[in-house]
């Protein structure tokens, strides 16, 4: 009975409880800091697909070449490398050692006093870092995706006839064989947005950002069970959503899609 009480209040009105560590509303803990995540996150996610994107593409263009074993390298490199031990080695050489960028929180403790850009460019210098950790941790799988899709579709019978037409090799890679290479990708990318979401717990713990990760790893530590609920079920949500839009992305993207579900 407790726990049917329990499960109607989370779905009709998004109650957890109250938080055993502030009494605040736990919904209302992971709400104030989801919007830290979803930036982190949705900026490293952009970060490591772009990365991704234009090494993948070069290393397909360069296959079997210095250069492409080069670029495996680094994305091997940077893809058994621990986000955690990452974050450090970019907090000690850039923030500590030479100073460059701050290495904790969101904002300045100056930050109000900012002006309109002030202010953005105040997050934006304290978001390079985290950004970085995740970004390179996360664009070796995209860029080795996009190469050997590149490669494949490099190889196609399509390419070749584009290329007999006397179609220029930029119109050809571009045009005709990075849009579909991109398109195995984007089943990808859903399933990478809430993955991140695990990897921003190490980062936000490490530049002490006001992030959901942070917060779970503070409600773990201190047994708040309802913060920890609440924060689980949005996992769950954002791993729906990410889904969904996986595959809305692939029917816009993939004509035959729609067609075969029109037929």
């Amino acid at each position: 009975v407790q726990y049917m009480t329990w499960a109607k209040n989370v779905v009709l009105n998004f109650d957890f409880g109250k938080s055993f560590a502030n009494g605040r509303e736990a919904s209302q803990v992971i709400l104030d800091a989801l919007p830290y995540t979803l930036l982190l996150s949705s900026l490293s996610l952009l970060f490591g697909v772009l990365l991704g994107l234009i090494s993948g593409v070069y290393s397909a263009l360069k296959a079997g070449t210095r250069t492409d074993r080069a670029i495996t390298s680094f994305l091997l490199f940077f893809y058994s490398v621990p986000s955690f031990w990452l974050g450090l080695i970019l907090l000690g050489i850039f923030s500590i050692e030479l100073g460059w960028l701050p290495g904790s929180q969101i904002s300045s403790i100056f930050h109000e006093r900012l002006s309109f850009f002030g202010k953005i460019g105040d997050y934006a210098s304290h978001l390079v870092l985290p950004v970085l950790t995740l970004g390179l941790t996360t664009a070796p799988v995209y860029g080795r995706f996009v190469r050997s899709s590149m490669v494949e579709v490099l190889n196609s019978d399509f390419i070749v006839s584009a290329r007999a037409r006397g179609l220029s090799e930029r119109k050809v890679v571009f045009n005709y064989g990075l849009r579909n290479a991109l398109l195995p990708l984007i089943s990808i990318l859903g399933t990478s947005f809430p993955a991140l979401f695990s990897g921003a717990v190490i980062v936000e713990v490490i530049y002490s950002l006001p992030g959901m990760g942070r917060v779970m790893v503070d409600a773990a530590l201190g047994r708040d069970y309802p913060v920890i609920m609440a924060a689980s079920v949005v996992a769950f949500i954002a791993v729906i959503i990410g889904n969904l839009l996986a595959d809305i992305g692939y029917a816009v993207a993939d004509p035959r899609v729609r067609i075969g579900v029109s037929s």
